[in-house]
C-alpha cells in the first residue's frame, strides 16, 4: 500500500493568533500527501487569508459555538482517506502525521490517537486512556513507543483526544461524524464509545506527538481556570443519557459533579477563583445538566462524499534538519539564525542553556522553529534528577536524542 492521503482538519473560533501558530507548525509536517482544512470564524478566516499559503488551504466559514458541527463541516470538505484532527491551540511535531497514520495500513484500523505534551513542551498532558459509559477515565498500561492496536467493547472505549486523533474517512462518514448535541466537551468521547460499540480497532500511537497550549477561550482563562461550566454540564447529561444504563445515571452524575467541584476547589486554593466564582460555576454546571436532559441527540445520517477534490499541501517531506546551540548570551544571534534556516524550509531545533539548574521548557516559535531553553544542569524530563552534571556538548546530544523519535525524519529513526 502506498502513502495514504490525509486531510488535516482544524476548527478555530476566536483565537486567530493560536491558529496562525498552529498552521505554521502544520506547514512543517514531514508527510508527502496531506491537505489542510480550516473551519473558522471571521477572525480565523482573516488569519488564513493573510498567510502566503492561503491558496493551498481549504477554508470553511463557520461561527457557532459547536465544535461537533464544525468538525462535520470539515469532514464534508475532506477528500483524504484518513482525517486527522488538530486543535487550533496545538502544534504538531514534524513526524506527527507519518506516525499517526501508519497504523491505517491495516484495513481493520478505524481510528488512531497519539500523545499530547503540555505547556512546558516536555511533560505529557495526555497519553493513553480508556473511558466507560459513566464517563470515568483510566490510564491504559501502554509500554514503549510502538503503536498498539486495541478494541473497546460496548460501554468501555479507548479514549482519544480531539487535539490528536485520526479516523478513517469512510468509517467516520458512515457513522455520521460527530454528534452536534455535544457542542463542547465529550464530543470525541461520544465518538469513541460509538467505535467501541461497533467493535472497531483503535490504534494508540505514542510517537504521534502534538504540543497543546491550552489557549484562552470563553470557557477558560489563560491560567486554565474555568469561566463557565454550563456546556460541560449539558454534555455530561447528553453523554450519560446516550451511553450510561438508566439505573446508573444518577450516581454517575453525582460522581462527575463532585469531580468538577473538587477541580474548582483546587483553583480556589491556588488563587485564580474566589468562593463566589465556585458557587457561580457550580450553578452553571447544574443548569447545564438540566438543559442537557432535554437536548435531543443521535439520529446521525451518513455524511456525504467530499465536496471538493483533494488539495495537496506542500508541507516539508524529507526536509533537512538543523540543530543550533548556544549559551544565554547568544540568544539574539541564535534566534536570527534559527528564523533564517526555518525560512529556507529546514526543520530547526535550537538549544540554549544557562549555567544553572533551571527546568527546561520547549516552545515552537512563530518564526517556525523549535526552541528549548533551561539550565545546563537542570531537568528536561521532570522524572529525572534535579541536578545532573553535564558538559555543554553532551547535554545538547542528550536533548537531541530525547526528541529524535518525533523530530527527525521517520525513515532515519
Amino acid at each position: 500500500m502506498g502513502v495514504l492521503p490525509v486531510s488535516v482538519v482544524i476548527v478555530s473560533r476566536g483565537r486567530p493568533g493560536a491558529l496562525s501558530l498552529c498552521l505554521t507548525g502544520v506547514a512543517q509536517l514531514d508527510y508527502p500527501a496531506f491537505e489542510v482544512i480550516v473551519v473558522a470564524c471571521p477572525e480565523g478566516a482573516a488569519a488564513v487569508a493573510a498567510r502566503p499559503d492561503a491558496d493551498r488551504i481549504k477554508l470553511v466559514a463557520f461561527d457557532e459555538p459547536n465544535i461537533s458541527a464544525a468538525r462535520n463541516l470539515g469532514i464534508a470538505a475532506a477528500a483524504g482517506e484518513v482525517i486527522a484532527f488538530l486543535d487550533d491551540d496545538a502544534v504538531p511535531e514534524p513526524t506527527w502525521l507519518a506516525h499517526l497514520c501508519a497504523p491505517f495500513a491495516d484495513p481493520q484500523v478505524a481510528s488512531a490517537g497519539g500523545y499530547v505534551r503540555g505547556r512546558n513542551g516536555i511533560d505529557y498532558q495526555w497519553r493513553a486512556q480508556g473511558v466507560t459509559a459513566r464517563a470515568q477515565e483510566r490510564d491504559l498500561p501502554i509500554e514503549g513507543s510502538a503503536p498498539r492496536i486495541l478494541h473497546g467493547r460496548p460501554g468501555v472505549a479507548v479514549k482519544l483526544q480531539g487535539t490528536n486523533m485520526a479516523h478513517r474517512r469512510s468509517v467516520l462518514a458512515q457513522m455520521g461524524g460527530f454528534d452536534p448535541a455535544f457542542r463542547f466537551f465529550l464530543d470525541e468521547t461520544d465518538l469513541d464509545m460509538r467505535h467501541a460499540a461497533e467493535g472497531h480497532a483503535v490504534a494508540i500511537v505514542p510517537l504521534a506527538e502534538v504540543h497543546h497550549g491550552y489557549a484562552e477561550s470563553p470557557r477558560r482563562a489563560a491560567d486554565r481556570s474555568p469561566r463557565d461550566l454550563t456546556e460541560i454540564g449539558t454534555s455530561l447529561a447528553v453523554f450519560l443519557s446516550k451511553h450510561c444504563p438508566e439505573p446508573e445515571r444518577r450516581m454517575a452524575w453525582l460522581a462527575l459533579r463532585e469531580a468538577q467541584r473538587q477541580r474548582l476547589l483546587r483553583f480556589l486554593q491556588r488563587g485564580p477563583l474566589g468562593p463566589d466564582d465556585v458557587l457561580r460555576l457550580m450553578r452553571g454546571l447544574e443548569r447545564g445538566w438540566t438543559e442537557g436532559l432535554a437536548r435531543p441527540f443521535g439520529n446521525l445520517p451518513p455524511l456525504p462524499e467530499a465536496s471538493a477534490p483533494f488539495l495537496a499541501y506542500p508541507g516539508r517531506p524529507g526536509a533537512p534538519r538543523r540543530v543550533l546551540s548556544g549559551r544565554v548570551w547568544s540568544r539574539a544571534a541564535m534566534r536570527r539564525d534559527a528564523a533564517r534556516h526555518a525560512a529556507d524550509e529546514e526543520i530547526v531545533s535550537a538549544y540554549r542553556f544557562s549555567h544553572t539548574a533551571l527546568f527546561h521548557t520547549l516552545r515552537f516559535r512563530p518564526e517556525g522553529y523549535w526552541e528549548q531553553i533551561g539550565g545546563l544542569w537542570g531537568r528536561s524530563e521532570r522524572s529525572g534528577p534535579a541536578f545532573r552534571p553535564h558538559g555543554f556538548a553532551a547535554r545538547v546530544r542528550a536533548e537531541m536524542a530525547r526528541v529524535a523519535p518525533v523530530r527527525d525524519r521517520k525513515d532515519r529513526i
